[in-house]
């Protein structure tokens, strides 16, 4: 465990994330103009979906492949169940059924970096990991809606909100579009004819996520400062209900794959919360909400716990000598 914890410290992309939570903290100038950003994430998103669609395209559907697919929209399904009903003993309504479709969804900068975890380890997962992935962005959405719907229905100020635009604004949502849209490409795409993107596919993925790393390293320091008037009840949820969750689905996902390196990106998904799509979603379902107490807890607590110790955590979990 110690030698993985720090092998993952050492590791350059998180160096950068750390670089820029400092540059934060020191008040540094350092800055990466909004379009450059922008570029990067989407650069990010479509490699990812572009590569899943070409290993899904040779390692075909197969019977684990539904099963993985069906593993990941159940539990999407009712981590955010369980997470509402810790979460109203002390938060209103709104912001606990924001938060609980949180923690139900998913993070794709969390699955980014749990692919080049992987890599460093010697490990490749499947491609049908991004559908996975995909699949688990919009079941949180849903039940997070629904949670909100069914707990204010008295409320003369709440407005229910039709399933139809709930699916609607998900599976539209700019991330989940491109992700989905790319991994089509991949699948659909001739193998020899993608040999030709490969370069800016593969070759520049991590030094592009190094750099959105060190962005996102300065966004969590700024999300932190004024999240830290919630009190300690919300800082241990968000510290320590990821890793329930991770060590629970480390612990289920045998039931659908032994490949090691499957179920480590099926064990981080579950333990990873949203802090891109969900709060796009939810702002039209919960304006009440105050996304200076949601996006905080996903982004500057759960986000960097998971990069720095949890993702060490969940791979020893899995292939540690005690191995579950």
């Amino acid at each position: 465990m110690n030698e993985t914890l720090l092998a993952n410290l050492g590791n350059p992309v998180l160096l950068f994330f750390l670089l820029g939570a400092l540059a934060t903290l020191v008040k540094s100038d350092l800055e990466i103009p909004a379009s450059s950003s922008k570029f990067i994430s989407l650069y990010l998103l479509f490699s990812i979906g572009f590569k899943g669609g070409q290993e899904l395209l040779v390692g075909g559907f197969n019977r684990e492949v539904w099963q993985t697919c069906l593993f990941g929209v159940i539990a999407a399904s009712l981590v955010p169940l369980y997470a509402f009903l810790f979460l109203k003993r002390r938060l209103s309504v709104s912001d606990s059924a924001v938060i609980a479709a949180s923690y139900g969804s998913v993070s794709a900068v969390t699955f980014v970096s749990a692919i080049a975890f992987l890599n460093n380890a010697g490990l490749e997962a499947g491609g049908h990991m991004v559908a996975v992935m995909a699949l688990m962005e919009s079941p949180a959405i849903i039940i997070g809606i629904f949670l909100l719907n069914h707990y204010n229905q008295d409320k003369s100020d709440s407005k229910p909100i039709s399933l139809g635009k709930i699916l609607h604004h998900s599976l539209t949502n700019g991330s989940v579009f491109l992700i989905l849209g790319s991994m089509l490409i991949g699948l659909l795409a001739d193998t020899k004819q993608a040999e030709g993107i490969k370069p800016f596919t593969t070759d520049i993925f991590k030094g592009f996520l190094a750099i959105f790393l060190l962005e996102m390293g300065m966004i969590t320091v700024k999300r932190f400062e004024g999240f830290r008037k919630y009190g300690l009840y919300v800082s241990a949820f968000a510290l320590l209900f990821p890793l329930l969750n991770g060590t629970l689905a480390a612990l289920a996902s045998t039931l659908v794959t032994h490949d090691p390196a499957n179920r480590f990106i099926l064990t981080v998904l579950v333990a990873s919360a949203s802090y891109i799509a969900v709060p796009a979603a939810m702002r039209i379902a919960a304006p009440q909400a105050d996304p200076g107490l949601y996006i905080p807890m996903a982004l500057g607590v759960t986000f960097p716990v998971n990069l720095t110790l949890g993702l060490p955590y969940y791979f020893y979990l899995i292939n540690g000598p005690m191995g579950v």
